[in-house]
């Protein structure tokens, strides 16, 4: 292919579209205005995790074929560029309420419908690792579909992968307004009604690499490969700046509680970030309309490390073979409509 494809942003989503054009014979060129996961892409959590089975819908299909494709996926990108993305499908415990047990019989039954069969969910009473949070059932709810990924280390492994197939990325520098995929999170996303929404994290040193991430009372708690846990994350619709405040220590408490086993692990970093939320809360993926050779990646909100690999398949099938398989529900839609 004679022509470059350039691509605007070095978020996971950019990176993930830059890397599958690339992998199928394209030319690239990645244009950053800060510098690699700068944004949302740079927080400590990385829980790859399933929507709820039920009341299935085209969003939550394609975010399973993610899922079922992403160890293949995540495995060839550190295989081209030398670099691991912390990839594991280390499975999630969730605690069950009481009273849910109907409830959650009916979850493992559309888990059961429309996940494959090894990913399925189940109810135990006896919960593997040393991340365990009480539940007031005596049951907890694991399933094995639920992966885990550094989101830093994704960054650097594909912009790894992407300099070692020939690609090229350009950190510090804003990206002309001209034909691009364009993938520059909440700056990029006010044109299609979208906002941003405010996220703080935390990394604490503790090692349980094996164990599975557990979801509780609105906490997700994640064992990494390297000897830490992540802590995350806050969703704040009204801020008033963009650091790290008493919201991350009252969260980072929280966790404690959740599970006992971090009561003394130390805090190793902090973070805090802007999250691009789009008004329809799914991916924004497309042509951009009434701008011709120009693309939108925009829009993972809580979900965007899952779908990248996706949503840079489904682009990447549009502008190189002409195959649209973009769901409805995640084109962009037009600036020129608005109000």
């Amino acid at each position: 292919m004679a022509s470059e494809i350039t691509v605007a942003g070095a978020g996971v989503f950019g990176l993930a579209c830059a890397w599958e054009l690339l992998r199928r014979g394209a030319r690239v060129r990645v244009v950053e205005a800060a510098r690699i996961g700068a944004g949302a892409s740079g927080g400590h959590v990385g829980a790859l995790a399933p929507h709820a089975p039920e009341n299935w819908n085209a969003k939550k299909q394609v975010q399973l074929d993610a899922l079922v494709a992403a160890a293949d996926w995540w495995a060839a990108v550190a295989q081209a560029g030398g670099v691991e993305p912390g990839y594991a499908r280390s499975g999630r415990l969730q605690p069950v309420p009481e009273g849910s047990e109907s409830r959650m019989a009916e979850r493992i039954a559309a888990a059961r419908a429309h996940w494959p069969d090894w990913a399925g969910m189940a109810l135990t009473d006896a919960p593997p690792g040393p991340l365990v949070p009480a539940s007031p059932s005596g049951l907890w709810l694991l399933d094995r579909l639920t992966a885990r990924i550094s989101p830093r280390r994704a960054c650097a492994a594909l912009a790894a992968a992407i300099r070692a197939r020939g690609g090229e990325i350009v950190e510090g520098q804003a990206a002309p307004d001209a034909p691009a995929i364009w993938a520059t999170g909440v700056a990029g996303l006010a044109p299609f009604g979208g906002n941003g929404v405010k996220g703080q994290s935390a990394l604490l040193a503790f090692s349980a690499p094996e164990a599975p991430q557990v979801f509780a009372d609105g906490v997700h708690i994640v064992p990494h490969a390297d000897g830490t846990v992540a802590i995350g994350s806050t969703s704040e619709r009204d801020f008033a700046d963009t650091g790290t405040d008493a919201q991350l220590e009252a969260l980072i408490d929280k966790a404690r509680a959740l599970c006992p086993a971090l009561r003394d692990a130390p805090v190793l970093d902090s973070w805090a970030g802007i999250r691009p939320r789009a008004r329809s809360r799914a991916p924004l993926v497309g042509p951009w309309p009434g701008r011709p050779g120009h693309y939108v990646a925009n829009g993972g909100f809580k979900i965007g490390l899952a779908m990248a690999p996706a949503c840079a398949t489904l682009l990447t099938d549009l502008i190189l073979d002409g195959c649209d398989r973009i769901p409805e529900g995640f084109r962009p839609p037009d600036p020129r409509a608005a109000g």
